[in-house]
């Protein structure tokens, strides 16, 4: 046999073989400066997501500081001292004296039963009223909407213009009120002068004007409830009251709690209704202080008597009595929860 021309291959490695041809590059890692720019977003990012929250809040924060809790220190502050309102950087000390002098004050006693009478007149019937016009929006009517934005235009009118309006109605010799009275038979009923009667008055500008709003806060409630329960209560023959009196108002309990004692503490700072209701009597309440009311007479000693530091008792009582009702909310929510 004839042997192969040319020359054979060299042996891996040998003396005649190419170097190996070099292993690629993989990717280059990050260098120094890269990693410190990593480093700086990293912690720019775990201090914007601790700190962003109190930027968001700090306006409030701000807001509240200044216009809440400041006034709320220095009208305590003030409750302590004697101080006149065209002084008010002369104080002198008297200690609880503007509180114990409450307690032989009739205004001040007065005031106190005319808040509460005032508050029960006007709280009762709207709170029954907005469950009424709640369960009639609940179902489906035509032009819903309409009808829950006109429940809710009183609301957003002016507590001026409503109590100027108001006390045209109710007036003695040419009010509406009385012409309608009259077409019935019964005599001119004097409106601002009479004491049940003044504050039935005063107490209809405010069912008048805070009905709609809880009725729309009892149909967001009403919405919530499963329909299950209704359709089970239909099926077991119960009618459209049956229904409303043995699911609708049970399922309703916080909602009602809720309202009633919202409705409370507004009825304790009661203030622009009775102002306006006799532009004569002002922060009197009438001619014999029959519908003068704590926040009245709050003012009244603070910027027409010019005592501020009783007005500042009188303010820090009406807080008193709020953090009550709040406590006798808190308890009556507490028993519902255990009774459910």
């Amino acid at each position: 046999m004839s042997r192969p021309t040319g020359t054979a291959p060299a042996a891996a490695g040998g003396p005649g073989a190419p170097p190996p041809a070099p292993a690629p590059a993989g990717p280059a890692g990050p260098d120094a400066a890269e990693l410190r720019r990593r480093a700086r977003r990293s912690r720019r990012y775990r201090r914007d997501l601790r700190w962003s929250p109190y930027a968001f809040v700090a306006p409030f924060l701000l807001f509240f500081l200044a216009f809440g809790l400041f006034p709320l220190l220095y009208t305590g502050w003030a409750s302590l001292h004697r101080v006149s309102l065209t002084d008010p950087t002369h104080m002198e000390w008297v200690g609880l004296r503007n509180y114990t002098r409450l307690w032989d004050d009739e205004f001040f006693w007065n005031a106190l039963r005319n808040t509460f009478t005032i508050g029960v007149i006007s709280t009762v019937p709207q709170l029954a009223m907005a469950l009424g016009l709640a369960h009639l929006l609940n179902y489906r009517l035509r032009a819903s909407t309409f009808w829950r934005v006109a429940v809710l235009t009183p609301y957003a009118t002016s507590i001026a213009a409503a109590t100027l309006v108001f006390a045209l109605l109710f007036g003695r010799d040419y009010g509406m009120i009385n012409w309608v009275l009259g077409q019935l038979g019964v005599d001119a009923v004097d409106w601002q002068n009479g004491h049940w009667s003044s504050q039935l008055a005063v107490s209809t500008i405010v069912i008048w004007r805070w009905t709609g709003y809880n009725a729309l806060i009892y149909l967001a409630a009403m919405q919530a409830v499963p329909h299950d329960l209704y359709e089970s209560a239909a099926l077991d023959g119960a009618s459209r009251w049956q229904q409303f009196r043995h699911v609708t108002i049970p399922s309703l309990r916080p909602t009602i709690l809720f309202t009633a004692v919202v409705s409370t503490i507004g009825a304790t700072q009661l203030f622009g209704e009775p102002l306006l209701f006799s532009g004569s009597a002002g922060a009197t309440g009438g001619s014999d202080h029959q519908y003068q009311t704590l926040g009245l007479y709050l003012y009244e000693q603070g910027w027409i008597n010019l005592h501020l530091g009783r007005a500042s008792a009188i303010a820090w009582t009406m807080f008193l009595i709020l953090l009550l009702i709040a406590a006798v909310n808190w308890l009556i929510a507490r028993r519902l929860r255990k009774s459910q």
